[in-house]
């Protein structure tokens, strides 16, 4: 990701964090009524599901400048997903409503740009993650 494609994703999420529990409602809104199958995979408080949400991607967001070191982690936590039942089409899905809810929630500010530049970032991360979950299906 170039140095644009970094600032466009660290401030539009910087508008975001003020209204990040509206935000992972509406996500997990958007995810559920979209990819009504991934909903069994969410036993615990929503709630704090949310939060845990908006707390992993402030830590990608804030660090996607250092990739190498979110990498290790990222690929740490697509592995722990797998025992969830995390499909690898599910990515794709996240991915749909995360932007859907970026555009809900930053209105106006939700420009092109910045959407190609979610689009970029998400897309180079969920890669990342999908083959570290499903090897296999990565060779194929």
């Amino acid at each position: 990701m170039d140095d644009k494609t970094i600032t466009l994703v660290q401030e539009s999420f910087a508008k975001v964090e003020p209204i990040k529990a509206t935000a992972a409602e509406l996500f997990y809104s958007d995810l559920f009524a979209t990819a009504p199958e991934v909903r069994p995979l969410f036993n615990g408080n929503m709630n704090e599901q949310g939060m845990k949400l908006m707390g992993t991607l402030a830590v990608v967001v804030n660090g996607v400048h250092t990739l190498d070191q979110i990498v290790p982690a990222a690929q740490a936590l697509a592995i722990r997903h797998v025992d969830y039942g995390v499909q690898p089409e599910h990515y794709d899905k996240v991915g749909a409503s995360l932007i859907r809810t970026l555009e809900q929630g930053l209105g106006p500010d939700f420009t092109s740009d910045v959407r190609t530049a979610w689009i970029e970032a998400y897309t180079t991360l969920s890669s990342v993650m999908k083959q570290a979950a499903y090897p296999k299906e990565a060779l194929q």
